[in-house]
């Protein structure tokens, strides 16, 4: 019997547990578990029963847990379930709604499965982070944004009142502007100007129009670019942009300029002397 790949992780930083079911084929009895669960269906078609009412769950559905949701599933079709999920405790749920909208109110999740693309791409992309063991605050921003989703969208109706704070979101660019090369976390960010995580990412997104980590890779990789156009090597210029390995390095410098920073140094390398 094939019995597929079970990993999970636990998020020192983020408080919570990430698990990756690839290639299983088991079912699983009702239950119910004592924390939220946020799921995402990656493949294969599973019948769940939760609270009485039955589901089929197929690519792309997310799956909501309230703690003490009774729950049971089984596969529904010839292929192997691939499915990944977050686990929240009660009390981190709380703490992570007091950061994301700015209540410490409990969630109840209206619904069991949703399909929302934006939020699929939101959990996808944390999970992968847990699972890889990221540290950068691009970790955390995500998981913001998926909570204020999650209250916004899938639990009692909420508004944000998000005013400019054009004073507080020039701080905090011109302090990553000065600080590149070191590390920077989101909390280090909301003490500088005094404001809670949500406001800070809402706000920042707003006015810049992208997010606290996205404007400390782009500072990040003009400033490499610069360093590898007077000859400096790729490994150097990452040490020296505050990127955490070449790897990382690499891989965010081919996304923003279309090339690696080895062929973009080879371009002023190679130049001829005039």
């Amino acid at each position: 019997m094939n019995k597929g790949i079970r990993t999970i992780v636990y998020d020192e930083e983020l408080h919570l547990e990430a698990y990756h079911l690839k290639g299983i084929v088991q079912s699983f009895p009702n239950h119910f578990h004592e924390c939220y669960v946020i799921g995402l269906m990656e493949d294969g078609e599973r019948c769940m029963c939760c609270k009485n009412q039955e589901y089929i769950l197929k690519k792309n559905d997310i799956v909501l847990f309230n703690p003490g949701d009774s729950h049971l599933c089984f596969q529904n079709d010839g292929h192997t379930l691939s499915y990944r999920a977050i686990n929240i405790s009660r009390n981190r749920m709380l703490d992570l709604a007091e950061e994301a909208i700015g209540k410490r109110e409990a969630i109840n999740f209206s619904k069991s499965v949703i399909r929302d693309q934006e939020m699929a791409c939101l959990l996808h992309e944390l999970h992968s982070m847990i699972l890889d063991g990221f540290e950068e605050f691009n970790k955390e921003e995500k998981l913001m944004f998926l909570i204020a989703l999650l209250y916004e969208r899938c639990g009692s109706p909420f508004s944000i009142c998000l005013p400019e704070y054009a004073e507080e979101i020039e701080k905090i660019s011109n302090y990553i502007q000065v600080h590149y090369r070191e590390r920077i976390s989101l909390s280090q960010l909301c003490q500088l100007v005094n404001l809670s995580k949500s406001t800070l990412l809402r706000g920042f997104t707003k006015r810049k129009g992208m997010t606290p980590y996205r404007y400390l890779e782009t500072v990040r990789i003009n400033e490499a670019k610069k360093l590898l156009e007077q000859g400096i090597s790729p490994l150097e210029a990452a040490m020296k942009t505050g990127f955490s390995d070449q790897s990382h390095f690499t891989n965010y410098f081919s996304q923003f300029i279309g090339l690696s920073p080895g062929a973009y140094h080879q371009i002023f390398f190679d130049k001829p002397n005039r």
